[in-house]
C-alpha cells in the first residue's frame, strides 16, 4: 500500500513575492520630483499672517526650492510607490 504525501509537504520552487511599495500621500502632496530627478518643495510659512507680510516675502514663498541633500534619500523612499 502506497501512502500519499499531502500537497503542503511537497517542496515546490515558488518565487517569493515582495509586497507592493505604497506612496506616502502626505509626502506626495508636499514634494514632487522634477524631470531631472531632483526633489523640490514649497517654502513654508506662506499662509500664516499673510496680510502682515510684505509682498516680496509672499512672492518668495510661492516659489519652489530644492530639498536638502541629507533629506533626499528618505523622501525618495516615501515617494517610491509612485
Amino acid at each position: 500500500m502506497k501512502t500519499m504525501t499531502p500537497p503542503s509537504m511537497t517542496t515546490t520552487t515558488q518565487e517569493t513575492k515582495v509586497p507592493k511599495l505604497k506612496t506616502h500621500k502626505g509626502a506626495a502632496s508636499r514634494f514632487r520630483v522634477t524631470g531631472g530627478g531632483k526633489i523640490v518643495r514649497m517654502y513654508g510659512s506662506r499662509n500664516n499672517f499673510r496680510r502682515k507680510k510684505r509682498q516680496p516675502v509672499t512672492v518668495k514663498f510661492g516659489r519652489t526650492v530644492e530639498v536638502a541633500a541629507s533629506h533626499a534619500p528618505a523622501i525618495k523612499r516615501l515617494l517610491s510607490g509612485q
